[in-house]
């Protein structure tokens, strides 16, 4: 009975001890020889026992373990014996957790010895513990990959033979399986590592399947920047010991569908992204279309920048720019120097709205914070958050740029090309910072194979280029030229009130051309008599005809042009692009000369004839294409018959002999079969040529066919000459979809050597829907067109009934409508009833007046608006208006501070004061609102009178002048330029005023005029009436408006009524002590304090 069950109980007792902490106390053995089952006085017989059973453990650990045993045993001598002996019996003892803990002083032998006897479970344990940790990937993991070399080191050095030794080398090969990466690695992998290792500063999306997804560190910021889930792996595109136990990249992945959405976010995140397919050669670097970038204007910007003299506030420095719209082939470069406001740089980032920022070299604390403030928010006035990517500035960068760029143009310059040529002498007379910027362009475009863009010339425009005006940041913001100042939308904006366009590439040209009106009288002129044309010939066929055309156009044929160009476009929208220019074609196919237009205007007569020219390129092209396979997408029909390539035809013929031979041995199968008739093929499960064979017919089934499928009824085979034919036409499919890729390629070459052409034509259609939507809001009630003085003339500006453009759009009841004119008239301009100053005529300047809230911002806003839309080529809101061409419009306007520059809010206003003054010229109309209310009123005043005897005596020009300093009437009034028309001198400012009615409660309403001075009552305690009613009535009349009615507007914001009647009884105090002042208006520091 004893034998079988000692066995078990020392197998138990080895677990135990395997994973119990191990107790040296004699109490343990003490207490377990205190309840043995073996009687006492039997000890020999016990000894015995434990002498004949010792063995058969010993039967499976190796040989080697005997010689070790006995040696130890022969070291010890009877003690040995006599512990062998408890620890066998100490085997059949109750596992009690209180008997564990009886007095034996056997016990630390009986622990070497199970040691000894169980080494090879434990070794085991350790090794399978040892390869989880492994697979686990723990924090430790290089760690414990030098002790498993250490450990592995002694257990050789033991000299241990069989299964342990056998198991040893297990743990070398597993590790050089992982180390070896590249073995491992997927060809996906490989050829994404190969991609990677080039473009480290690029997140790379790579489509796979149904998914796009991230590897690495790329899933890491993945993860974080569009809270996706990162499966752990490697992070490391290196073979680092580190990931050593890892097995597999990191990753992370997005559905196809959704790309545009989260390759803009990581864009507007700051990364830099590139988008690709796994392809079974090297692929490269793709672009995402038009998901790349913001909502703005697309334009990539490389700016550079160098000091060039001064310090603080004297500050100057150069700057290059050059900016790309890789999705219409528009490039704008511009030269220039800049202040230590940076208003040129911040112009021309307002006017190119660029999603994306190229920095070479280090700039300026103002300019990069300036560029910070402008991209750094996705409310920014770019409509999105902007990326910023710097590049490294050498010494010798301007010697370098200009190599770069001649080799680049080189390149491409045949010795008898004029054209080619051309281009590179233009290219090479580019400014030193202009060129650097280019070269580093080329070089950022290259990677994403867009480089090509640089070789359209033409459509290098230099930003400055003196043919229009030129409108600074400040202007744009003001006026609410591109976005409105609340939200910062597009609606209720200038280009939201005069956008009619019908086409993309149409709305892009009007934004061009708001944000830059013309100087050149001629071309205006032009313009404005399209505009007249179209309009008179309202509803008439010729101008439907043009109308429906446009409206039919779907397509953004500038930009499905330039992805031509790239030859990235696909083959519907090669269709569908064509298709759209040769129904363009047929519509005016007639035209052969101008008076076949229908027109007039030479703008609308040469818009229209280069409409024509485009149909033999366009109809030669269509005529190779399979309309019905292109929009299906089917790369093996898309060419028509015979216009396919000689290696389409090729193939094609070999597919269909391959076939014939597939239908030929439909016999010879079935005479194997022993069939009389043609067996027919079938296809299941998307394999082809399959020949079923009813399980029961098995036996006639040749050895060399290879069973496919099958069922309970029927077997499915492929013969050896099925296989072999199948393989032939699959090499035939493959080599025929890589010469339908290299004909549909070559068609795009073709049709990219002809883009010139193409772009004329579609520039002539955008120039068209401009026109026609200047044209539908001169058809509005009100509008009229603007007259131009010659040049010549003196500076003047006349509007008769004029009314706010986006404003009447607005308001629920409409603008009131007011009448000014500035500058000097001449004998034919047109009369207006605007009041005049003296018999000279109208004043270069006007002194504008009146109540908080009561129109005056509203209407310099409306003049400034409406010379702005005279100068685009638009009808204006009023029943007339004459005037000279500004060469810029000047705005100071708000309060606002720049706390990222450190600048305060009379430092903002002051500086973009001192802009103006330096840039003014007797051309231009400057509009300053409250100059000098953000300092103390004495310096606010003396600041205010100052500048405004400046523009009037210095600088000559049109100016609006709104301010709440009623004493500066009185300079206005010594302000006097040139001469009128009986010699004597003119009035350099003219005082006007924002008319209201007051309304009080003691009192039936009375209007005021300006010269109320004692308007507001004071009843016998010396208060004011705090209940006083302003009706703002929104009307320009003469004179000067003495207050500005504050507490009114303080009433209407709901200031408590306790505080009104504070500040009512203090104005009123302080205007009684004034009635009593001998002193003269305004010569007395408590006049001037008062606004007096």
């Amino acid at each position: 009975m004893a034998g079988p069950t000692r066995p078990p109980d020392k197998k138990q007792a080895s677990i135990s001890s395997f994973f119990t902490p191990r107790n040296t106390s004699p109490l343990v053995n003490l207490s377990q020889n205190a309840t043995k089952k073996a009687p006492p006085a039997e000890p020999k017989p016990s000894k015995s026992t434990s002498s004949r059973k010792r063995p058969e453990p010993q039967n499976d650990d190796s040989e080697d373990d005997a010689p070790r045993d006995a040696k130890r045993r022969k070291s010890n001598g009877p003690s040995a014996t006599k512990d062998t002996e408890d620890a066998v019996a100490s085997l059949k003892l109750s596992s009690s957790r209180t008997e564990r803990y009886a007095l034996n002083s056997s016990r630390p032998s009986q622990d070497e010895e199970e040691n000894e006897e169980d080494a090879a479970e434990r070794k085991k344990k350790e090794e399978l513990h040892r390869k989880f940790v492994k697979k686990l990937g723990h924090p430790d993991s290089m760690f414990n990959y030098r002790r498993r070399d250490t450990e592995s080191a002694a257990v050789e050095g033991e000299g241990e033979e069989g299964e342990d030794d056998e198991d040893e080398p297990a743990p070398k090969t597993t590790t050089k399986k992982k180390g070896a990466k590249t073995g491992k690695l997927t060809p996906m992998e490989l050829q994404f590592l190969e991609i990677k290792r080039k473009h480290m500063d690029t997140l790379l999306i790579v489509e796979v399947g149904y998914k796009f997804r991230f590897f690495g560190e790329d899933a890491r910021i993945a993860a974080r920047e569009l809270s996706i889930v990162c499966i752990p792996g490697k992070f490391r595109y290196d073979e680092h010991p580190s990931e050593a136990h890892l097995d597999r990249f990191a990753s992370a992945s997005i559905p196809v569908h959704r790309l545009p959405v989260h390759a803009k976010r990581l864009v507007a995140a700051g990364h830099k992204v590139g988008v690709g397919t796994y392809i079974d050669e090297t692929g490269e670097l793709d672009q995402p279309g038009e998901t790349t970038g913001a909502s703005s204007g697309g334009y990539l910007l490389c700016l550079t920048e160098t000091p060039a003299k001064g310090m603080g506030t004297d500050e100057k420095v150069n700057v290059g720019i050059i900016a790309v719209q890789p999705a219409t082939g528009d490039i704008i470069y511009d030269e220039f120097e800049d202040g230590f406001m940076r208003r040129e740089i911040e112009t021309r980032l307002l006017h190119i709205s660029p999603c994306e920022f190229l920095i070479v070299g280090d700039l300026s604390k103002a300019t990069d914070k300036l560029i910070q403030h402008l991209s750094g928010s996705s409310t920014n006035v770019f409509g999105d958050k902007s990326r910023v990517e710097r590049v490294p500035k050498s010494k010798t960068m301007a010697a370098e740029a200009y190599s770069h760029v001649t080799d680049f143009y080189a390149g491409k310059a045949k010795d008898s090309d004029e054209r080619s040529a051309a281009l590179l002498d233009k290219v090479l007379k580019l400014p030193e910072a202009v060129m650097i910027c280019l070269s580093a362009m080329i070089t950022h475009l290259t990677e994403y194979g867009l480089q090509h863009i640089f070789d359209l010339t033409k459509y290098f425009q230099s930003f400055s280029t003196r043919q229009h005006m030129l409108i600074n940041g400040t202007t744009l913001e003001s006026l609410e030229v591109y976005r409105n100042a609340t939200d910062q939308s597009e609606k209720g904006s200038l280009l939201w009130a005069l956008d009619k366009t019908h086409t993309r590439f149409g709305q892009r040209l009007l934004r061009k051309w708001i944000g830059r009106p013309l100087l050149d009288q001629q071309r205006l002129e032009e313009r404005v008599s399209a505009v007249e044309e179209l309009l008179d010939n309202q509803s008439t066929a010729k101008v439907d005809k043009l109308v429906g055309m446009l409206k039919s156009i779907k397509a953004d044929l500038e930009r499905s042009l330039i992805r031509i160009y790239y030859g990235k476009c696909t083959r519907p929208e090669l269709l569908s692009t064509l298709q759209t220019l040769q129904k363009i074609f047929l519509e005016y196919s007639r035209v052969k000369s101008p008076s076949d237009t229908g027109f007039s205007s030479p703008l609308l007569t040469s818009a229209i004839m280069s409409l024509p020219s485009i149909g033999p390129l366009v109809t030669a092209h269509l005529s190779k294409i399979n309309a019905e396979a292109a929009r299906k997408d089917d790369k093996y029909a898309f060419f028509l018959e015979q216009h396919e390539t000689d290696d389409i035809s090729e193939h094609k013929l070999g597919i269909a002999a391959v076939e014939q031979d597939l239908d030929e041995h439909r016999s010879e199968a079935a005479k194997e079969l022993g069939k009389k008739s043609p067996i027919s093929y079938v296809t299941v499960a998307g394999i082809e040529y399959l020949i079923e064979v009813a399980n029961t017919d098995l036996k006639r089934v040749p050895a060399s066919w290879a069973k496919i499928s099958g069922t309970k009824k029927v077997s499915r085979f492929h013969t050896p000459t099925v296989l072999r034919l199948i393989a032939e036409r699959d090499q035939h499919k493959e080599s025929l979809a890589s010469a339908c890729d290299q004909a549909f390629a070559d068609l795009l070459a073709q049709i990219a050597g002809e883009y010139q052409p193409l772009r004329d034509a579609v520039s002539s259609l955008s120039t068209l829907d401009c026109l026609l939507s200047l044209s539908t809001v001169a058809a509005l009630p009100g509008y009229t067109k603007p007259t131009f003085l010659p040049s010549s003339h003196p500076s003047f500006l006349s509007i008769t009934e004029g009314r706010h453009p986006i404003a009447e759009h607005l308001l629920p009841n409409g603008y009131i409508p007011f009448t000014m004119s500035l500058g000097t008239p001449s004998s034919s301009s047109p009369t207006t009833t605007s009041p005049s100053p003296s018999s000279g005529g109208p004043a270069l300047a006007q002194l504008i007046t009146g109540p908080n809230m009561g129109g005056k911002s509203s209407y310099t806003r409306a003049v400034a608006l409406l010379v702005l839309l005279a100068q685009i080529g638009s009808f204006v809101p009023a029943t007339a208006m004459s005037l000279t061409l500004s060469d810029a419009i000047f705005t100071r306007m708000g309060a606002r501070d720049n706390l990222f520059k450190g600048e305060s809010t009379f430092m903002v206003e002051v500086s973009e004061t001192a802009s103006i003054l330096r840039q003014a010229t007797p051309k231009s109309l400057v509009v300053l609102d409250e100059l000098g209310r953000g300092t103390s009123t004495h310096d606010g005043r003396a600041i205010a009178g100052a500048v405004l005897e400046y523009v009037v005596r210095e600088v000559g020009c049109l100016m609006l002048f709104v301010t709440h300093y009623q004493d500066l009437a009185r300079v206005a009034d010594g302000l006097t330029v040139g001469e009128g028309e009986g010699g004597e001198k003119r009035k350099g400012v003219e005082c006007v005023h924002m008319r209201f009615a007051s309304n009080k409660a003691s009192s039936n309403s009375k209007e005021e005029g300006p010269g109320d001075d004692d308007a507001m009552e004071v009843d016998a305690d010396g208060a004011a009436d705090e209940d006083e009613e302003i009706t703002f009535l929104y009307d320009l009349a003469p004179g000067v408006a003495h207050r500005s009615y504050g507490l009114n507007v303080a009433r209407l914001a709901r200031i408590p009524r306790k505080v009104l009647e504070v500040a009512a009884k203090n104005w009123s105090s302080c205007w009684v002590w004034l009635s009593s002042c001998k002193f003269e208006v305004g010569s007395c520091s408590v006049c001037l304090g008062l606004g007096r």
